[in-house]
């Protein structure tokens, strides 16, 4: 099993940032893909950013040049740092990756409880 914590969650004006960190624990193999997604009240869980265990990042096209994500495989951890935030960001966002552990012969998909994000205008 893998469990996912995020942090850095907050509220923040419009214009502002925020960094996300997300850490992973358990008795883990491997991480392959890890990622952000959020879900703002009354709408779907979107994807934000993902990024592959050798760095290659992919954004939604309403974050595109506003963040960026990165991971530090060493520490199992991924991050997203969010510049001029906008109040349309508001949502919850979660940490998402895929691992495996030393009970698993295959890659399965794991969820945080996610942070809340705020952004005031």
């Amino acid at each position: 099993q893998v469990q996912l914590v995020e942090s850095g969650g907050g509220l923040v004006q419009a214009g502002g940032s925020l960094r996300l960190s997300c850490a992973a624990s358990g008795r883990i193999v491997s991480l392959r893909g890890m990622g952000w997604y959020r879900q703002a009240p009354g709408k779907q869980r979107d994807l934000v950013a993902t990024i592959t265990s050798g760095g290659t990042a992919n954004y939604a096209d309403a974050v595109k040049g506003r963040f960026t994500i990165s991971r530090d495989n060493a520490k199992k951890t991924t991050s997203l740092q969010m510049n001029s935030l906008k109040p349309e960001d508001t949502a919850v966002y979660y940490c998402n990756a895929e691992g495996k552990t030393y009970y698993s012969t295959t890659f399965e998909t794991y969820w945080g409880r996610g942070t809340q994000v705020t952004v005031s205008s």
